[in-house]
């Protein structure tokens, strides 16, 4: 199969799977789209949004259109680490004797629904942690590789919420995405209780498997990235900067701590996956922009300032893509 062949079918089984998605979500098509942009780099997406509004829903949909091992973990204050990553429990040898067998916990899926997930105290959290990071869960010394493709699609209340324990920055970053998912408009709103309160509820089909996820990562693995295009991108994150000498003045004036290079990867390969969508072979300036907003507003923290001011991020990230030029400035 050619690169043109292998394009096709990549833009066959992304519309596919968008396409069995839309008979149970109603709108939502822009974080459609970026959980689709995690799940084809091997990157994790963390949902954002008030409760109801469908994160569980649109996670649960997608894993129904897709042939993968789905795993779903509530976060709950009480919840522990061994209750993800699994324990050692004592079996009968079948000589009369005992001994120890690791039980798998439910991180060894393909597709994790770790929902709630800012709802657990913080050592619970970072059990994830090796997970997402190494593809790997290490219990009692003992290290237990992941199968791929490995997906983590966590979903977490506004941090103002009572009940909330906000996540460090160090796993904030091991999201390649943070999806903000808005309230439904009024046209939306009718059709979700058309859809949801009569005698038959939309299902959606299994059209992907395992072996198209992995040769649609590696696909957008292939394509290629115009040095200047490459450019471009190390100039915004550059920009997030407030020490560097291309800083914006945004950053300068509200940012204390800019975004790392894991951001610079995230946008390179969420616009190659923009690109292959559209049939293209090649990322263009349009695809970076439109990865930006996603890979970079968990990954700025803003400075005293900043947060006196109640500054968004997302507003941030859009003044510091205004300023930052497409071509080098000689």
């Amino acid at each position: 199969m050619d690169t043109q062949q292998r394009v096709e079918k990549f833009q066959k089984d992304y519309e596919a799977i968008r396409g069995e998605v839309g008979k149970v979500i109603v709108g939502l098509e822009e974080v459609v789209e970026q959980t689709l942009a995690c799940l084809l780099t091997g990157g994790h997406a963390l949902l954002e949004g008030v409760p109801g509004i469908g994160k569980t829903m649109l996670v649960r949909t997608l894993a129904e259109t897709l042939t993968l091992k789905f795993s779903r973990i509530q976060f709950t204050p009480d919840l522990m680490p061994a209750d993800i990553t699994g324990t050692n429990i004592v079996v009968d040898d079948g000589r009369g004797g005992k001994q120890f067998q690791f039980q798998q916990g439910p991180i060894f899926g393909h597709l994790i629904l770790a929902d709630e997930i800012n709802r657990a105290t913080p050592k619970t959290q970072s059990a994830v942690l090796e997970a997402m990071a190494e593809k790997s869960v290490t219990v009692a010394k003992t290290t237990f590789r992941l199968e791929e493709p490995f997906f983590v699609l966590a979903t977490q209340n506004p941090l103002e919420m009572e009940g909330t324990y906000p996540l460090p920055e160090a796993q904030l970053d091991r999201f390649m995405f943070k999806i903000m998912v808005s309230s439904p408009s009024l046209a939306e709103m009718t059709t979700i209780l058309d859809r949801t309160t009569g005698a038959e509820t939309p299902a959606p089909s299994k059209v992907v498997g395992r072996e198209d996820v992995l040769a649609m990562r590696q696909l957008v693995r292939e394509v290629p990235v115009a040095s200047h295009v490459k450019e471009y991108i190390g100039r915004i994150v550059l920009a997030t900067h407030p020490q560097s000498d291309l800083a914006a003045e945004p950053t300068k004036k509200y940012i204390r701590y800019g975004a790392s290079p894991r951001a610079a990867q995230s946008i390179v390969l969420a616009a190659k996956v923009s690109a292959l969508r559209q049939g293209r072979y090649n990322v263009a300036f349009s695809d970076v922009r439109r990865s930006a907003l996603p890979a970079l507003r968990h990954r700025l923290i803003l400075n005293f300032e900043g947060e006196a001011e109640g500054v968004s991020t997302d507003k941030l990230i859009e003044e510091i893509l205004s300023a930052v030029p497409e071509a080098a400035l000689v």
